[in-house]
């Protein structure tokens, strides 16, 4: 269960990070990075981010870039929640694979 302040310290993180994804993918014509859900540990050290790539071919060339300059991210995201945080979480990135998910279980569906 998640606690009141865990939801609004996830959604908080959640815009921020969707905000400094879309600077950064600005660059890279095709490619779009949305961050799907953030989930905080109990106490608020970590967050894990759950990033949903288009196209999903790129998604473990872009998480691996991601993953590697994540204490850049950390940083900025620091930068931008100094006024409502008084530490910022270690952050941890996935990959949100449930769209995929859905479309193989309809395509498995047609097929029958």
């Amino acid at each position: 269960m998640e606690t009141t302040r865990q939801s609004k310290i996830s959604r908080l993180i959640q815009k921020e990070l969707g905000e400094i994804f879309r600077a950064q993918t600005a660059k890279m014509h095709g490619v779009i990075v949305s961050v799907c859900s953030v989930k905080v540990s109990p106490d608020l050290s970590i967050a894990r981010a759950y990033l949903s790539v288009f196209p999903s071919e790129k998604a473990t060339e872009i998480l691996d870039s991601v993953r590697e300059s994540a204490k850049t991210v950390r940083y900025e995201l620091a930068a931008r929640t100094r006024y409502q945080l008084r530490r910022c979480p270690e952050l941890e990135f996935f990959i949100d694979d449930s769209l995929d998910y859905l479309e193989r279980i309809d395509q498995l569906l047609q097929e029958s």
